[in-house]
């Protein structure tokens, strides 16, 4: 066959050139090939030998037979007279030596040559794996560019040139719009050796890509000048990175922000436009987490280092700034240095120190000084005194311990105040859950009876078909709806009604309310004034349709409480029993 005369020395240095495979290795596939295809020919019992001959491009293979006087084996034994047709040099001291004859490779035939080819190709293939896979192997954590070819069951296979490697579907940034053909630059998180070959695990994710970024980017921290402290990172959408200057001289995030923003422009052009905060590492931990929460303004720092737990306090318009969106920026800051991180407000704070305040002062024998000290210390209530231990308790500034008995008793006896004070307000507030449920399963049942939303609504005094039409554009259906409402004012600035037809509304939808539940639902709306009235009136104009007039003002309507109130009330349910 045309492959055993081929002067395979051009071959192998063709194939080590373009697969960069060792030309040992090569020889070694070929051999085995030719030695396969003979022992295809001669049979398994043969004892073979393939050897490359350099000089003349092609493979030996010979047969080794013993020299014996009387052949009793054809397949291992040569006569000594057909020996010496083989080697005419050999002298009887040869006899019981093995002799070497060499092969004409010709005679294999096609079936043994297409073998070969195939035992050839397979190791070829095998030695370009293991030539990639020691290329990449200690190329884990850095950058490689590649192109897209195609997608796999989610995963996308990018052509790095010797190799492809696959970005897995959690390495992918969910917003990034990839399509074949693109280049992607990428970070290599492993290299795994399977059956099929070496197997490059990309990410487009993994944190240490934009680490690996600002290195190309900005010389001074592949100097060792600047170094990234910590990074964190929600791909797609933000990363914070923590950054440190050796030199006093250097600036650290001017250094990776660049002259007007190239340096880190050029990071957020490959990631795809994700936002970067650059943020100054500092050693004071206080410091690090406030500058973690860049851009928003923190006005002091409550640190506590048992719990590993700092709480943030920031200005009222600073608080969304300093959450972010969905949390996001403090989950980073969080994420980057390493503490738990709660952001309060000043009002939050005020409110919390005044509860304490409350519920601290009621104790016997403590004077201001000993409140302001327990705050300081991180007591809230008298729980938080009779949990507090004996000996730590004493040590506290102003305290002794023959003070402790005498107030953590105080203290027992405040908690259960607070405890039937509690399950007071939460029984008020299932009285007004309960007011709720009953009317939500009236209302229920007359729809299950085919009543209507707008049949209901028609039925408030001071409401056409017109009014109706308005109210349900802006998803007031039925009256229950109103009832619910807890911002009076989005009938004045949504539907465009003035304050008195929405307290009409509102009153209204309370008496039917009332009416509906069979008298459940208490009265707790006031009943509008002439002057509201009076708007009603005029609001009543605009309408095209005969509006009947208000009913006569009610004593009932000053029973019960705001309904406001009762509705936030209502939402602090499960605080308030777990606080009982």
């Amino acid at each position: 066959m045309e492959l055993f005369n081929l002067n395979l020395s051009q071959v192998i240095d063709q194939v080590e050139k373009e697969k960069n495979i060792d030309k040992t290795q090569l020889i070694e596939a070929l051999e085995a090939a030719m030695l396969s295809a003979a022992r295809k020919k001669l049979g398994p019992g043969a004892d073979l030998e393939a050897i490359y001959n350099a000089d003349v491009g092609e493979i030996e293979v010979y047969e080794f037979r013993q020299i014996v006087r009387e052949v009793t084996n054809n397949s291992l034994q040569v006569s000594w007279e057909e020996a010496v047709n083989y080697d005419p040099d050999l002298t009887e001291d040869a006899i019981g030596e093995d002799l070497g004859i060499k092969l004409d490779t010709r005679e294999f035939g096609r079936i043994a040559a297409q073998n070969a080819k195939q035992i050839i190709f397979q190791r070829v293939r095998e030695a370009e794996r293991n030539t990639i896979y020691e290329e990449y192997k200690d190329r884990k954590g850095e950058l490689v560019t590649g192109i897209v070819r195609r997608f796999e069951r989610g995963n996308i296979i990018v052509d790095l040139g010797r190799a492809e490697a696959a970005v897995g579907h959690r390495e992918q940034v969910k917003r990034e719009n990839i399509r074949s053909g693109d280049r992607v630059v990428a970070y290599v998180v492993d290299v795994q050796e399977i059956a099929r070959g070496p197997q490059i695990v990309l990410s487009r994710t993994h944190p240490n890509l934009v680490v690996k970024l600002f290195e190309q980017e900005v010389p001074e921290i592949g100097e060792g000048v600047v170094t990234i402290e910590g990074v964190s990172r929600e791909a797609g959408t933000r990363t914070k990175i923590a950054v440190h200057s050796r030199d006093p001289d250097v600036d650290p995030v001017g250094a990776c922000v660049g002259m007007k923003g190239a340096r880190v422009q050029a990071v957020v052009q490959e990631l795809r436009g994700e936002k970067i905060d650059i943020v100054p590492f500092s050693q004071d931990e206080a410091r690090f987490v406030c500058n973690a929460l860049a851009p928003a303004e923190v006005t002091s720092v409550i640190i506590d280092e048992t719990n590993r737990k700092m709480q943030i306090v920031v200005p009222d318009d600073q608080l969304s700034l300093a959450i972010g969106r969905r949390g996001q920026n403090v989950r980073l800051a969080a994420e980057l240095t390493g503490w738990k991180i709660d952001i309060s407000s000043e009002t939050n704070i005020a409110e919390e120190k005044e509860s304490a305040w409350d519920s601290l002062s009621q104790i016997e024998n403590l004077t201001d000084i000993h409140i302001h000290t327990l705050y300081n210390y991180g007591f809230r209530t008298a729980e938080d005194i009779l949990l507090a231990e004996d000996e730590f308790f004493a040590q506290l500034p102003g305290f002794n311990p023959e003070m402790v008995p005498n107030v953590k008793e105080s203290a027992k006896n405040v908690m259960a105040s607070e405890a039937e004070k509690a399950q007071e307000r939460l029984d008020a507030l299932r009285g007004v859950a309960n007011q709720w449920l009953v009317l939500t399963r009236c209302i229920e049942e007359a729809t299950a009876n085919g009543e209507t939303d707008a049949a209901r609504m028609v039925t408030l005094e001071g409401v056409n078909e017109a009014l109706a039409a308005r109210l349900a554009e802006h998803g007031y259906f039925g009256p229950e709806d109103i009832f619910f409402e807890i911002e009076t004012e989005r009938f004045v600035h949504v539907v465009e009604l003035n304050p008195g037809k929405a307290q009409q509304l509102k009153y209204q939808a309370n008496l039917w309310a009332n009416k509906f539940s069979g008298g459940v639902v208490e009265i707790s709306e006031e009943v509008p004034s002439d002057a509201d009235l009076a708007e009603a009136a005029l609001c009543d104009e605009e309408f095209a349709g005969d509006v009947a007039p208000a009913p006569e003002s009610s004593a009932e309507g000053d029973e019960g409480t705001v309904a406001a109130e009762a509705i936030e009330a209502a939402e602090e349910v499960s605080a308030v029993e777990a606080e009982a």
